[in-house]
This record gives C-alpha cells, sequence and structure tokens, in this order.
C-alpha cells in the first residue's frame, strides 16, 4: 500500500491469478508495513533456518493465525490458518531474505 490513506481506505493494488477455469483462483494484495527491527530479525533467522518458508508464507500464515485466533469465523481464514500449520511446501524462487 503506498499511503496510509489508502490503507484506511482498504484500496492498493491488487492482483488476481486466473485458474484453468478462467475464475480467479486467489487475490493478492500488495501491502507495505514498517514493524521493529527486532521482530525483522527473528523472521529472517526463522527463514533461513527453515528453508521451505519465504517472508510472503510466514507474513500470510501469521496474519491468519492472529485473525483466527481472536475470534475471525471466515472459512478462508480458517483454511489459510490451517494450511500454515500443515505447510510443507517448496521453497520460492525470489526470495527476498
Amino acid at each position: 500500500m503506498g499511503s496510509s490513506s489508502e490503507a484506511a481506505s482498504g484500496t492498493g493494488r491488487s492482483e488476481a491469478h486466473l485458474g484453468e477455469t478462467g475464475v480467479a483462483a486467489e487475490g493478492r494484495v500488495s501491502l507495505e508495513a514498517e514493524i521493529p527491527e527486532l521482530l525483522f530479525d527473528g523472521m529472517r533467522d526463522f527463514i533461513r533456518s527453515h528453508p521451505h518458508w519465504d517472508q510472503y508464507q510466514l507474513v500470510s500464515s501469521a496474519l491468519a493465525s492472529f485473525l483466527f485466533q481472536n475470534g475471525c469465523t471466515d472459512g478462508c481464514v480458517t483454511q489459510h490458518y490451517l494450511n500454515g500449520l500443515f505447510m510443507r511446501s517448496q521453497p520460492r524462487e525470489g526470495r527476498l531474505i
């Protein structure tokens, strides 16, 4: 997200990826956030120690965990939370950390 006004209004860059059926598979929204340096260092160290994770998966999983554990009942959030618990995927190309 480019500015705080975009964050407040819920706008930002959004991408929809089309599956084989031509239906949008999983929409993605690009966001930017400032976090404490110590938290970033912890994230970087975790990713270095767990090569099957990348920063995108970690942040998505953390957000889904927070929402689920704080009462969000949306089925997509629940599914993402559960997928994060049992993730065994390969590393993504273009890792930034």
